[in-house]
């Protein structure tokens, strides 16, 4: 097998060839005088199974084009196979038709990935279960559930701790780290008036004197997250602390979760930290490279990967 980094999140690439004990592939990849993007694999991968890491972070369509003639350059190189290892899906929030006369984006990016010649996609944390089926090849969506879990239970034992969905449409995610905490569940009823602004409304559950666990998939702006630790804590939550697998943190989001009653946000490296997230105080990073390259050599040895969702 052969791993080829783009340039998204070259750390984390390192992180699971070294997990894997393998070098990365050399490759180029580079702009243009005009910004085009160029690519070109210095090494001879006729017949190799590769593995193409890459999130589609910010700037997202930078990274996506970077992924897309990559996929390209393999694919006439005579790969073998090609795996898009893609931590952090983007546009996965455009998953469906929001209103009249818009696109369905996750859907076009799953065909331009494919039509650019993977053979196969592993990803995290897709954030709705049904985008693997706007793809027309295999699939893998790991969790960073067992990690977090693992994580909750060192840092927090003994206390009295509640899992809290930021929103209705994260129960089944929130549900499912509860079951594993073995502890009760609550959830925020928030209202979106338009796109990155929400408004808590109630807290179905009681928090009263408990440490609250919020549960997400994606920090964007912090609002919504900074806005439900406030209303935990105005309903007598003892503390609040937050896992979320990417930490996009546009805008002013590190500012305002550094503002705010979170005790400490939990965020993997599925996106590249930022300075600002670096040096954040209550901010911390936790490594997702183990869990890649497990699922990369399995899927290489052609063993199960089902036992990595667990």
């Amino acid at each position: 097998m052969k791993i080829v980094a783009c340039n998204s999140n070259r750390p984390l690439a390192e992180a699971v060839a070294a997990s894997l004990g393998l070098p990365l592939t050399s490759a180029s990849i580079r702009r243009f005088a005009d910004m085009e993007v160029f690519v070109e694999i210095n090494e001879n991968v006729r017949g190799e199974d590769v593995f193409v890491v890459q999130s589609t972070s910010y700037p997202a369509n930078d990274n996506l084009m970077e992924l897309l003639i990559t996929l390209d350059a393999l694919r006439r190189a005579s790969a073998r196979r090609v795996t898009a290892v893609i931590p952090y899906f983007g546009y996965a929030r455009q998953d469906r038709k929001s209103g009249s006369r818009t696109p369905i984006s996750a859907k076009l990016v799953a065909n331009v990935i494919t039509a650019a010649g993977a053979h196969r996609v592993l990803t995290m944390d897709l954030h709705a279960a049904q985008i693997q089926g706007f793809f027309d090849i295999p699939v893998d969506n790991l969790f960073s559930a067992p990690l977090f879990s693992r994580d909750i239970m060192e840092r927090y034992k003994g206390r009295d701790l509640m899992v809290v969905s930021p929103d209705v449409g994260g129960v089944v995610r929130a549900r499912a780290m509860a079951s594993r905490l073995h502890t009760d569940l609550a959830i925020i009823d928030k209202r979106r008036p338009r796109a990155g602004v929400s408004e808590v409304m109630n807290v179905i559950g009681e928090v009263e004197g408990r440490h609250c666990i919020l549960v997400d998939d994606i920090v964007d702006s912090g609002g919504t997250l900074c806005n439900a630790a406030e209303a935990l804590i105005k309903n007598g939550a003892s503390g609040v602390s937050v896992y979320v697998t990417h930490g996009v943190f546009s805008g002013g989001a590190v500012a305002r979760v550094g503002a705010s009653p979170i005790e400490n946000m939990t965020v993997t490296d599925s996106i590249l930290a930022t300075e600002a997230v670096r040096v954040s105080s209550n901010i911390r990073q936790v490594t997702i490279a183990p869990l890649l390259a497990e699922a990369m050599r399995r899927i290489s040895e052609e063993s199960s990967v089902s036992s990595l969702f667990n």
